[in-house]
């Protein structure tokens, strides 16, 4: 499914003309209300013509007003219900945090929803099949990938994190074939993850990368986890993209695990011994 189509027009205006952007602000303020309006009432409220509606419905890959709506109403059916996520500087405590949460909620909904299953099952089977595994990612990426480490390096599999840009390149030009390269980023966009990307696969390790569709590392990677992460965080608001990352590493490290069938829970729970004389027992009540 595609990714929540009031999200897509929050988050990428530059697709509409001047004219249909006013058509956007008149949805956004009331999806409810443009799901009953016909397009004469929806022009008149926008101050512009029924083309114009026409157009942004196109600008959108609607057919028309009708198919419009009908998309309109999926999403807010199937997601949740839109709202002004923009933290502003006059906010109350009640009116951020809603923001946030309902935020994070949406954008674990809908990579729900868009990640490819196949494409999940393909990195698990890599995953559990690797001689080696090392995780890549920068910026605010990088506590995702450090995380990740965390989890994947309890299944028996030497595993690394690297969040610096010259320990990616040459740890990613000492890869190879059996070595699984797994690559973080939000938009894909960055020209030294790209190139990491391009050094792994040329030393014969698979890459595959969790980030966005249609960009320079998905088109990069022998395995693609696309997810659509739509945020605007030029001041205030705070990447949802990271719990959405972190929610699917989850799903990996569950999906390895039961891969490795239940010969291995025994590793586990060794582990997790390990750790209980680390901390205080709990007191018996009488």
């Amino acid at each position: 499914m595609a990714t929540n189509i009031l999200d897509r027009l929050k988050s990428n205006p530059s697709v509409l003309s001047k004219s249909e952007r006013k058509v956007a602000v008149v949805i956004l303020q009331d999806p409810n209300k443009a799901i009953r309006s016909s397009i004469a009432s929806l022009a008149k409220s926008a101050d512009v013509s029924e083309p114009t509606v026409n157009r942004f419905c196109r600008s959108l890959d609607c057919t028309g007003f009708p198919d419009f709506k009908l998309k309109l109403a999926q999403c807010l059916a199937t997601g949740t219900p839109y709202v002004n996520r923009n933290v502003e500087p006059d906010d109350r405590v009640e009116d951020y945090s809603s923001k946030i949460f309902e935020a994070t909620v949406s954008a674990i909904s809908d990579a729900k929803r868009s990640i490819d299953p196949n494409a999940l099952s393909r990195t698990v089977d890599a995953l559990s099949q690797a001689r080696r595994i090392e995780f890549y990612g920068l910026g605010a990426s990088g506590s995702v990938v450090m995380d990740a480490q965390n989890k994947f390096f309890r299944l028996n599999t030497p595993c690394v994190a690297y969040i610096d840009v010259l320990q990616q390149r040459m740890a990613a030009a000492a890869t190879k074939p059996g070595d699984v390269v797994v690559i973080i980023s939000n938009t894909g966009r960055t020209i030294s993850l790209v190139e990491t990307a391009k050094i792994a696969k040329d030393s014969g390790a698979t890459v595959i990368a969790l980030t966005s569709p249609h960009t320079p590392l998905a088109n990069s990677s022998h395995i693609l986890l696309g997810v659509d992460s739509p945020e605007n965080t030029d001041i205030y608001t705070p990447q949802t993209s990271r719990l959405v990352h972190l929610t699917i590493l989850d799903v990996l490290a569950t999906g390895v695990t039961l891969k490795l069938g239940p010969e291995f829970q025994s590793h586990l729970k060794r582990i997790k011994a390990a750790l209980s004389e680390t901390r205080f027992q709990e007191e018996q009540s009488d």
